[in-house]
């Protein structure tokens, strides 16, 4: 009844008991309000709705019951989920919220009759948190919950971590799973994705099974991609983060000859000169991004190297930004070897969504500025990673008689006793320091120039 009254914005005005229609809201925010708070208990002639004036007072309105819990803080997350999730049009209408109807079931359910003060939702959110502190397994989970059902029948909880997990992909906490080539050559993906052969060496998409004619088909390898654009969007769903996303303006360091943020830093002032468009808007986002190997069984023994891509965040103050709750992984490169000079194929979906924020950004909505619609834009300053990793990172080998990613081409090195050894680094010094002229070091004078700086065309060309 109230959906054609909305504004010209897609606004109207709240007949919650919190806000008394006296605050304006979308329909999303609204519906979570009136699932928080209820109804006014004396709106009984919806004139703000669409109603009548001179219409009969309805009887129809909602009152509070027994499986209202003010105290969840499950509604507040809902709230800010969907109010910054919609969108809307050149014409007003919103977005259909369906996918929140399993959410709003278990949040309106209680945990078990009579306890009203915690909700399904809640309880397996907290559940879900347990198990990923502690690593429980899957079957471990799964079996808990077959307890839990068993000792309280009339617990109202899902069956299962596949049901767990469905529901909580609804809360903005998915992946995308994308099958990689047996030969890391390319990723079934975007127009590749119904492909069954890689269109590099023309290996099947599948592993063979010997002795089963029918079942489903099982991938070599599947990367696991965490979209981005989401997760910086959920930054700006609630004041108290926005507020942060504005550290890095108001927060920096007065004095030139103290560093305490990047900020601070002569990378993140040149960025800024040569952009300044981006520069100009504060909540514009600056990205970080480290990358290294690690064995995820705990055991030596077994030779396994998987690759997380995470993502961090500088806009935020530099007691935040390296804290574990606000970094994000971005991708999980499969094993079992390092992916080596792959790296770029496994890092492709990243870098499209990338692309798409630096250049035509992203509507978000801004709970620091009274949700006003803003595109946000973002940018990757630099890698943080170790020389191996910087290797497969950028194209250039860390390894042979080149590896050196400053001298380039002007690498000097030789061949001592089977190993590469580097030398010339006096070469670096002014032309008229002492040491270039001490034979104490090779026993010979050195008179080379530093090695030639090389543009990012000419790096671009090499790679």
């Amino acid at each position: 009844m109230a959906k054609p009254h909305v504004n010209d914005r897609g606004f109207i005005r709240c007949p919650c008991n919190r806000c008394i229609n006296n605050v304006q809201h979308q329909l999303e925010v609204l519906e979570t309000h009136i699932h928080r708070f209820w109804f006014m208990s004396d709106y009984n002639k919806w004139i703000y709705h669409g109603e009548n004036v001179n219409a009969a007072s309805s009887s129809n309105v909602p009152q509070p019951n027994s499986g209202v819990h003010d105290r969840d803080e499950m509604f507040e997350v809902l709230e800010d989920i969907i109010s910054n999730d919609a969108e809307v049009d050149q014409l007003g209408s919103q977005s259909s919220n369906v996918q929140y109807d399993d959410l709003f079931t278990a949040l309106n359910s209680e945990l078990y009759p009579g306890v009203s003060s915690f909700s399904s939702l809640n309880f397996l959110v907290k559940l879900m948190h347990l198990k990923v502190m502690n690593k429980w397994t899957n079957k471990s989970f799964d079996e808990l919950l077959k307890l839990l059902k068993l000792a309280f029948p009339k617990m109202d909880l899902v069956k299962s971590h596949y049901e767990a997990k469905k529901l909580m992909t609804k809360m903005g906490l998915g992946y995308q799973s994308i099958h990689v080539c047996k030969n890391d050559c390319a990723l079934f993906w975007n127009e590749n994705s119904t492909s069954e052969t890689c269109l590099v060496c023309s290996e099947s998409r599948w592993k063979m099974q010997v002795g089963r004619q029918t079942g489903k088909n099982v991938p070599h390898k599947v990367l696991r991609y965490f979209p981005l654009a989401p997760r910086l969007k959920r930054l700006f769903a609630t004041s108290k983060t926005a507020k942060l996303m504005r550290w890095h303006r108001a927060g920096k360091s007065t004095d030139d000859n103290v560093m305490r943020h990047p900020v601070d830093g002569r990378a993140w002032k040149d960025f800024d000169r040569k952009h300044p468009v981006f520069a100009d808007d504060v909540r514009n986002v600056r990205l970080g991004l480290a990358a290294d190997g690690f064995n995820p069984f705990n055991s030596m023994s077994i030779s396994y190297s998987m690759w997380p891509v995470v993502l961090t965040t500088y806009n935020l103050p530099p007691w935040l930004c390296m804290k574990p709750e606000y970094l994000m992984l971005s991708l999980l490169i499969p094993g079992p070897q390092s992916p080596g000079k792959d790296m770029d194929v496994f890092l492709w979906p990243l870098i499209e969504e990338l692309k798409e924020l630096w250049e035509n950004g992203i509507d978000t909505r801004d709970a620091g500025n009274d949700r006003k619609v803003f595109k946000m834009r973002a940018a990757l300053l630099w890698t943080v990673n170790d020389f191996p990793t910087r290797s497969s990172l950028s194209g250039w080998s860390g390894q042979g008689y080149k590896a050196c990613p400053t001298c380039n081409e002007d690498t000097p090195s030789m061949r001592v006793i089977g190993k590469t050894a580097y030398f010339g680094h006096r070469r670096f010094l002014p032309s008229t320091h002492r040491w270039r002229s001490n034979l104490d070091f090779d026993g010979r004078t050195e008179r080379k120039r530093p090695p030639r700086r090389f543009s990012s065309v000419d790096i671009m060309d090499q790679l």
